[in-house]
């Protein structure tokens, strides 16, 4: 069958869309999905541990999360006005791709005004999309205090489905223990449920840990506009795997242990580094790599993953791991069991 953007609807009650993260962060629920039975457990996180064995690899995404969410004035008017940075263009003349709303009332050569004494000055000189916009930064120091005034200026990009306002714990919470490459404007959410309790005892059980970096873009989150998925074109993403990473990836290949990929970044990541030996090579570079059923995965042999919104290239890459029929099956046994949704909600594990 043919997969069509309508077969990954369902109905999402907004009661289940977490609006904050667990206490602890590996007290999150696990529903455990096995793709040859079917079965379905139900499980904490914490007891994750018990699915896997000495030489099997966790792969990660270690980028880390800036504060990418910025509010501005507009001059003359004094209107509020969101800028979203998405993707540095230029060091020296400080340019930047944002997203701005509302985006109608910005036009080439309008000046935003940052700060409670406009400490910062942003000027549009292109638009680069119905809601994108290139701004150059005003800015006389140097990079490094440039760099630091967008943080103290900027907050935690948590996505606009959580409702209330950005908390200080957010900071904290919206990025992972192993974040550590600053680029992403999204975390990666399935590595938000480890904590470092947890790790000590996967590694006392002999669990390898390998890292990759995929700076999350807003391309990961896209929304499908074409009911012909092959119509869908995602924006490239950029991503890093060191030697030493690839090396540790593939002594569990080639040793036949579980490679678990935590997280749909992460599996994109290794798809698009696959050697001719199945294997991982080391990567520097960008992927595009749009997964959808049908798909006939390389590298990894399970994944974790938390649950997203219907229509989601997220839901559809799941669909191609364990197939269309038992994700949806799987889907709908969580809202039933009342699972949290979204970026700080529960996990799934494909087995």
């Amino acid at each position: 069958m043919k997969m069509k953007l309508s077969h990954f609807s369902y109905e999402l009650p907004t009661e289940l869309i977490a609006q904050h993260p667990t206490i602890n962060r590996d007290d999150s629920r696990l529903l455990v999905l096995h793709r040859d039975s079917g079965k379905i457990e139900h499980r904490m996180f914490h007891e994750v541990l018990d699915y896997f064995n000495e030489g099997d690899v966790m792969i990660l995404n270690d980028s880390l999360v800036f504060p990418a969410r910025m509010y501005g004035n507009k001059e003359k008017t004094g209107a509020v006005i969101e800028v979203f940075l998405l993707r540095e263009l230029n060091m020296e003349s400080r340019l930047w791709d944002v997203l701005v709303d509302p985006a109608r009332k910005i036009r080439i050569g309008n000046k935003l005004y940052f700060g409670e004494d406009d400490e910062l000055v942003a000027e549009v000189i292109d638009n680069t999309t119905s809601r994108g916009r290139t701004l150059r930064f005003l800015f006389d120091g140097s990079y490094e205090a440039f760099r630091q005034k967008l943080k103290d200026l900027g907050e935690t990009p948590i996505p606009k489905y959580i409702t209330r306002p950005v908390e200080p714990e957010d900071a904290v919470r919206y990025q992972s223990i192993f974040a550590k490459h600053e680029g992403a404007v999204a975390a990666p959410v399935a590595s938000l449920h480890f904590s470092k309790q947890l790790v000590k005892r996967m590694e006392i059980k002999g669990i390898n840990f390998a890292m990759i970096t995929m700076h999350v873009g807003l391309g990961t989150f896209k929304q499908v506009e074409v009911e012909d998925l092959s119509k869908h074109k995602m924006d490239s993403e950029q991503f890093w795997i060191t030697r030493a990473n690839a090396d540790i990836i593939n002594k569990s290949i080639t040793g036949k242990k579980q490679v678990c990929a935590v997280g749909t970044t992460v599996v994109r990541a290794l798809e698009s580094s696959v050697s001719t030996t199945k294997t991982v090579n080391p990567y520097d570079g960008w992927t595009s790599r749009f997964i959808f059923p049908p798909y006939e995965f390389q590298i990894p042999t399970s994944i974790i993953t938390n649950f997203q919104e219907p229509q989601s290239t997220l839901l559809m890459l799941k669909a191609a791991f364990c197939g269309h029929e038992l994700i949806m099956h799987a889907y709908h046994e969580a809202i039933k069991e009342k699972y949290r949704f979204l970026a700080y909600g529960d996990a799934m594990l494909i087995l």
